[in-house]
């Protein structure tokens, strides 16, 4: 599958990158040149993730929210890029030695079936080299791993042709997150230093550290901003649609009540200690692998971004500098569609800003993509 672009002038208009969440969508379009990228359109459609269920009545919230930004906004044609759900990707890492990796392909496929259950005939598995690591007296190669069985990905694709898209790639999310960041890492002082992306999602983190222009690792945890609003919930014995919005109070910093500040306080916190030290098992695991790569900051990105509590839970845990992602920035926004939100708060559009990016900056071929492109998932981090 190839992420297929249309020249128009000097510009090279991307597809459309499409983030399905679980309670939102986000869509960004964006036309790159020599000299600028610039942004289409970035726009987002959020629902009730507790009142629509999973499967049939979600897919169908999807579908008639793609529709409906398509027609309110100038995106240009119906090509998209988008990443599987993070819940539907498999990953995982392996290490092969020096004559394993003669036949690091077969090696590698296997694996990946046998751990997951996966027919490597029918299902895809995807891999990328993560570096060299000295186990004990023997140096190998870390490989990550990405699978996904092909009934996730067939239904992905008739969702999206549903909605009246054309799909010409399909992703896996922590490369899409790390191609949103990875043109900001091209000087030779920052492609040498290690930056750690974090994208808290309503259900999932993705966490990915980036070094030299390529993923170094990746880690999926079920920890996301769904859980913080059902600890408020239980916490105070409400609703969680009125937890969730006093957590948004408290994010905008909007005056609470003492005795109801405290409680939230209490309880975010708690959550945010939870998924900091997650991801410091992360970064424990990285500098012991790859000894002497030195961590020079982390970037969260996702609707949890913006969590003070958890942003100070990572400062502590982590000891790097942490700042909220930007993914426009640097871009050029002028006559672009946005939403209100989209020019001040970004880091929610990380995703599909990495995923209206692919291929930008590699030979394309131009030419019409197939009707139906094949249920390929492409794990490279170009």
């Amino acid at each position: 599958m190839q992420a297929w672009i249309r020249i128009t002038g000097n510009q090279k208009i991307q597809p459309i990158g499409l983030d399905i969440g679980h309670k939102s969508l986000k869509m960004v379009q964006v036309a790159v040149s020599e000299d600028r990228i610039r942004v289409l359109a970035a726009r987002r459609a959020v629902w009730n993730a507790g009142a629509i269920a999973d499967g049939p009545p979600r897919e169908r919230a999807v579908i008639e929210a793609v529709c409906r930004l398509l027609s309110d906004n100038p995106f240009r044609g119906r090509q998209v890029v988008s990443a599987l759900p993070v819940d539907a990707l498999r990953i995982t890492s392996v290490r092969l030695s020096e004559p394993e990796k003669l036949q690091a392909d077969k090696i590698l496929r296997k694996e990946a079936a046998e751990r997951f259950n996966l027919d490597p005939a029918k299902d895809t598995i995807h891999y990328i080299h993560a570096g060299t690591v000295r186990q004990s007296d023997v140096v190998k190669d870390e490989y990550i791993l990405f699978a996904a069985d092909s009934e996730t990905i067939s239904t992905h694709i008739r969702i999206l042709e549903e909605a009246g898209l054309t799909p010409v790639g399909i992703d896996a999310p922590p490369c899409a997150l790390f191609r949103s960041f990875e043109r900001t890492m091209r000087r030779q002082e920052d492609r040498e230093r290690t930056i750690i992306f974090i994208d808290v999602g309503h259900r999932f983190t993705t966490v990915v550290f980036g070094r030299s222009g390529e993923i170094c690792f990746v880690k999926q945890i079920p920890v996301g901003i769904e859980l913080f609003t059902q600890e408020v919930a239980s916490s105070l014995g409400i609703s969680p649609a009125d937890a969730e919005s006093l957590r948004v109070r408290l994010q905008r910093d909007e005056p609470l009540d003492p005795a109801t500040r405290r409680p939230v306080v209490d309880a975010l916190n708690m959550m945010a200690e939870q998924l900091a030290g997650e991801v410091s098992l992360c970064l424990r695991y990285y500098t012991v692998t790859f000894r002497g790569k030195r961590v020079e900051r982390a970037i969260v990105a996702g609707g949890g971004a913006y969590e003070l509590v958890l942003r100070d839970a990572l400062r502590r845990h982590l000891s790097v500098e942490v700042e909220i992602a930007e993914p426009l920035r640097g871009f050029d926004l002028c006559r672009a569609a946005l939403d209100d939100g989209c020019s001040s708060e970004q880091a929610d559009l990380a995703l599909a800003v990495g995923l209206s990016l692919k291929g930008w900056d590699i030979g394309i071929s131009h030419s019409a993509p197939a009707e139906r492109p094949e249920p390929v998932l492409e794990g490279e981090p170009l």
